[in-house]
């Protein structure tokens, strides 16, 4: 069996999130009457939009996480990017509800997490020495 931990620890803290950013919503559209669309609420359409935003990013980079892990192996410097990534997200949900140092930092640390790890990710399929291969030549021996 294969075990990603920081992966794994990441997705399930992302998943969290995620129904934090969800439930912020519902709390939203039940005290504001609204059960369809935005009605015209800032605060509805930017939540909305952060939720969306987590959605855009986040697979991704798991996705490019894993891969790193695999290829890489498990190392302190991945929990840090890790950490980075959901701290990053939760600064980017308080910052579309008005704190615009947090929304800075949330888009800073989502994208240095992503070009990093699509840099490293990269890299790591660059300087790998070729898996050995075999040929099967099919038909009759010569």
């Amino acid at each position: 069996m294969i075990l990603l931990p920081v992966t794994l620890c990441t997705a399930g803290a992302a998943a969290v999130i995620n129904f934090w950013l969800g439930l912020r919503i519902s709390r939203l559209r039940l005290a504001e009457k609204i059960f369809v669309g935005d009605g015209g609420d800032d605060r509805l359409v930017r939540r909305m939009r952060a939720q969306l935003n987590f959605a855009e990013y986040v697979p991704l980079i798991l996705v490019l996480l894993a891969l790193v892990e695999l290829a890489a192996g498990t190392s302190i410097w991945l929990w840090g990017v890790g950490a980075a990534l959901i701290v990053g997200r939760i600064c980017h949900a308080f910052g579309m509800d008005g704190w615009g140092l947090g929304r800075r930092i949330g888009i800073a640390l989502t994208m240095l997490t992503m070009l990093g790890l699509a840099a490293y990710g990269i890299y790591i399929s660059q300087t790998a020495q070729a898996a050995p291969t075999t040929v099967f030549k099919i038909g009759p021996k010569n």
